[in-house]
């Protein structure tokens, strides 16, 4: 799916994908990063929405074609790390097309309102808003919005 001649960027974050979208979430240990994603896998599966893990935790991210690709490395493929537990399997796609990067940051860094921005990762410009971090009840009406799935269709 990548380039073989381009070295992919280890990069910290959890990505899922929801529909046609590839989405990753990124911010501080402890942001909450892994409820988040798993908190949108399980609400978009109960609306009929194919929606699966990429990784969790560690992804293996490369510019192609001018879209980010972000993989799973092979040591952690399939498994979630449940806070407070241990690392779990769960469903997943090896990699995908990353659409949206999500950045979880504190409270009083998060503008009401936010303009479209990019930032690059891996070389490659991605959409991004920042959501309030160890939040997914907040975040997930702004993600569905972000990404027109019911009730924002």
């Amino acid at each position: 799916m990548s380039d073989p001649a381009v070295k992919p960027e280890n990069i910290h974050g959890t990505a899922i994908l929801i529909g046609d979208c590839g989405v990753l979430i990124t911010g501080p240990s402890g942001a909450g990063k892994t409820t988040l994603a798993l908190t949108l896998i399980d609400h978009c599966r109960a609306r009929g929405l194919f929606s699966y893990l990429i990784s969790d935790d560690r992804l293996l991210a490369a510019a192609h074609g001018g879209r980010l690709i972000c993989r799973a490395p092979a040591t952690i493929a399939g498994l979630a790390e449940v806070p407070g537990f241990m690392p779990c399997p769960l469903p997943f796609e090896p990699a995908g097309v990353i659409d949206l990067h999500i950045r979880l940051v504190p409270k009083e860094e998060m503008a009401r309102f936010q303009e479209d921005i990019s930032e690059p990762i891996a070389g490659c410009p991605v959409p991004r808003i920042d959501l309030v971090e160890r939040n997914a009840a907040s975040a997930l009406p702004a993600v569905m919005a972000r990404l027109s799935i019911q009730p924002f269709s």
